[in-house]
C-alpha cells in the first residue's frame, strides 16, 4: 500500500530503485499512548513525493469526544503535530513525552504555520482514525528522529505558541 516496487524502506536503510539511496524516502512513527490514554496505538507513515511528502495516518483507541465542562479541557478532536525532538520516555499523567519539545519550526513561523504543524485528527464512532494529506513543508530527512505527538484537544492554530492543544497524550519517533 506505502511502496512500490522501484521503491522500499528495509530494517532502517533506504533504497530507490534497488540502490541503497543517500537520503531517505520513507519513514514511520510507531504511535503508543501514554500513561492517560495507553491504549492509543497506530501508525503515521511519511513517503517522499515530488514537491514535498504524503502522510497517511492510521490510529486505534483515541478517547471519544467531550466537550469542555467546568475545569475539564475538551477531548477532542486532536491537535497532532511532528515536535522538535524524539518521544523518550511517556513521562507522567501531568507531564506526558517531556523529551519530545516544542512543535517543529525550523523557519521561525508563528503558530499555525509551523512545518510540524498538521490537520487536527477526528475518530469515528469505534476510536479509529484514518487520515491521509499532503504537505509542502518538509522532505522525510528533514523529520528523521523528531516525534509525531497526538494533543487531548483540538489545535486552534492561533494561540502561541502552540495553538492551545493540551496535553500530549500519545507519541512516536520518526524512523
Amino acid at each position: 500500500m506505502y511502496s512500490n516496487y522501484n521503491e522500499y524502506y528495509y530494517n532502517n536503510i533506504y533504497y530507490d530503485n534497488f540502490t541503497r539511496a543517500s537520503v531517505p524516502t520513507y519513514a514511520i512513527a510507531y504511535i503508543n499512548g501514554g500513561t492517560k490514554y495507553p491504549n492509543i496505538t497506530g501508525t503515521v507513515f511519511f513517503k517522499d513525493v515530488p514537491a514535498g511528502c504524503e502522510v497517511y495516518v492510521n490510529i486505534k483507541n483515541l478517547p471519544p469526544y467531550k466537550a469542555a465542562e467546568g475545569n475539564s479541557p475538551q477531548i477532542g478532536p486532536f491537535g497532532f503535530h511532528i515536535h522538535e525532538n524524539s518521544c523518550g520516555n511517556a513521562g507522567t499523567t501531568e507531564n506526558p513525552f517531556p523529551q519530545t519539545g516544542q512543535h517543529w519550526n525550523p523557519t521561525n513561523q508563528p503558530h499555525g504555520n509551523h512545518a510540524g504543524d498538521f490537520p487536527v485528527l477526528f475518530s469515528n464512532n469505534n476510536s479509529i482514525t484514518k487520515m491521509s494529506f499532503f504537505t509542502s513543508k518538509f522532505k522525510v530527512r528533514d523529520i528523521i528522529n523528531r516525534s509525531v505527538v497526538i494533543h487531548e484537544s483540538p489545535d486552534d492554530y492561533r494561540t502561541q505558541p502552540s495553538g492551545n492543544s493540551g496535553i500530549k497524550i500519545a507519541c512516536g519517533t520518526i524512523k
